[in-house]
């Protein structure tokens, strides 16, 4: 009896066994988990990392050495003193790195979801971070970046050519892969909000973009004509409303890169060279950008008025209080600045002054200043192109001058503008130093060098040095 009782409570036993482990998988799978990633999960944490991260640095780097701002008192050192520590780049590779791998998981999982305009989409944002990268270091790990799992953990660093020949294939790829009808059902986006044909436009203005930075080193100029020619074709953005603009609306986690937006103001002041600029242009984007400086009593005003990036000698030499930043820049609601109709109609300035399109240089110009404006939602007075200094005079420098003003706060723009054409004019200051030379690109980092030794070192021995000096393939 005692045996067929043991015999009996293993069977029990048994069947209990198998049945919970044929169960096991469907009772413990967790109905609120995605198994694998939608192309639209990752989409709005890259627009607003990326894009945030960049409105930081615009203030961080380029505002210094761009003489749009500086730290104020600086008694020695700093940025708009051309003082680019080994460090100054590790934030940039970090975070584009991190983005792109990101992206690459976006583009994966948009090819097996067979959806082409998510797959254009992420297409187009590789190249936006691609661009930024090799625009910032020279030559950088692209196409066997982010392929740890693939057992790649020290990937090549490809040339900027080759870099640049595959995010343009990639762009003119992504044009054609848009099917505009076809809703975007992954969740609406934070940036265009779905509309596809916006998309497409962004590509297409990104390409025009990419192909005048590297117009100094191959003929991209019949493309560039092209793309502006065939508008059904390769749509552009064609108003302020179509550009890549983020709205930060403040609401979490859409907020403010600042997280105290006090912090953008503490010991700052207005570059003399970017005061000096609007003054002369009687610009109504100064009460935007900038306060009134003050007399030292701190009461009465001085109208807009800036301190010498790179000065030598103490703080006391100045006797008035500057113009600062305006800290509701900074305060959501907001904007960051990606890709703008102001730049597109700078583009077609500039060809047109180059003889490259046959419309008239003039009239983009004047577009492109009004949409400069309109993108901070300033009004243009009625006369503001009487002014001599505000005229078109059918020069690329007037023209570079204004596409300067218009790319305030777009990331690294103003940089990459100036070390592509030699404009604006950047004035000389005894205190800078590296021979008073704007630096044109930044430092490999430490890590970089420590993980990926012989890659690294093959990049640098063909670029002809890792310095701040060294030119990019596209510089002039």
């Amino acid at each position: 009896m005692k045996n067929k009782i043991i015999l009996i409570t293993s069977l029990l036993i048994g069947q209990i066994l198998t049945s919970c482990t044929s169960d096991f998988e469907e009772i413990n799978t967790d109905p609120n988990r995605i198994d694998q990633i939608s192309p639209g999960t990752l989409l709005n944490p890259i627009i607003y990392g990326l894009s945030s991260f960049n409105t930081d640095r615009a203030d961080a780097f380029t505002f210094q050495v761009m003489q749009v701002a500086l730290p104020f008192p600086s008694a020695t050192g700093g940025l708009h003193r051309y003082d680019v520590s080994e460090a100054a780049g590790n934030s940039t590779w970090n975070t584009y790195y991190r983005w792109l791998n990101n992206i690459r998981e976006m583009k994966a999982a948009a090819i097996r979801a067979e959806d082409p305009n998510y797959e254009a989409i992420a297409l187009t944002l590789e190249a936006w971070v691609g661009s930024q990268l090799t625009d910032s270091f020279g030559d950088v790990p692209f196409s066997e970046a982010s392929k740890g799992e693939e057992g790649i953990f020290q990937a090549k660093f490809d040339t900027q050519e080759e870099i640049y020949t595959q995010i343009l294939a990639n762009l003119e790829f992504a044009n054609k892969l848009y099917e505009e009808s076809r809703p975007m059902v992954f969740g609406e986006d934070i940036l265009f909000f779905n509309d596809v044909k916006r998309w497409r436009k962004f590509t297409n203005s990104l390409n025009l973009r990419l192909l005048l930075r590297v117009s100094n080193r191959i003929n991209t100029l019949d493309k560039m004509r092209t793309i502006i020619e065939n508008p059904s074709e390769y749509p552009v953005f064609e108003s302020t409303e179509d550009s890549a603009i983020l709205q930060i609306t403040g609401i979490v986690p859409n907020i403010s890169p600042w997280g105290r937006a006090i912090d953008f103001t503490t010991f700052r002041s207005i570059s003399a060279f970017f005061a000096d600029k609007l003054n002369e242009l009687e610009d109504p984007r100064r009460q935007k950008f900038m306060t009134q400086a003050r007399k030292l009593d701190g009461q009465t005003s001085i109208g807009y008025k800036g301190v010498t990036s790179g000065y030598a000698g103490s703080d006391s030499q100045f006797d008035f209080l500057p113009s600062n930043h305006n800290i509701a820049l900074v305060q959501a609601p907001m904007i960051s600045l990606i890709l703008t109709y102001s730049e597109v109609e700078f583009i077609k300035a500039e060809l047109a002054q180059r003889g490259i399109l046959s419309s008239d240089a003039k009239t983009h110009y004047q577009k492109a200043v009004r949409a400069a404006m309109d993108q901070w939602s300033v009004e243009i007075s009625d006369n503001y192109f009487d002014n001599p200094s505000a005229a078109y005079d059918g020069s690329l420098e007037k023209i570079l001058l204004q596409k300067y003003l218009g790319l305030y706060f777009n990331d690294y723009q103003q940089w990459f503008e100036y070390r592509r054409t030699g404009f604006p004019i950047l004035p000389k200051a005894d205190g800078m130093l590296n021979n008073q030379q704007v630096p044109v690109r930044f430092r490999y980092p430490i890590s970089a060098q420590i993980n990926n030794p012989s890659n690294y070192q093959e990049a640098v021995s063909r670029m002809g040095g890792d310095d701040i000096n060294i030119k990019v393939w596209w510089e002039r």
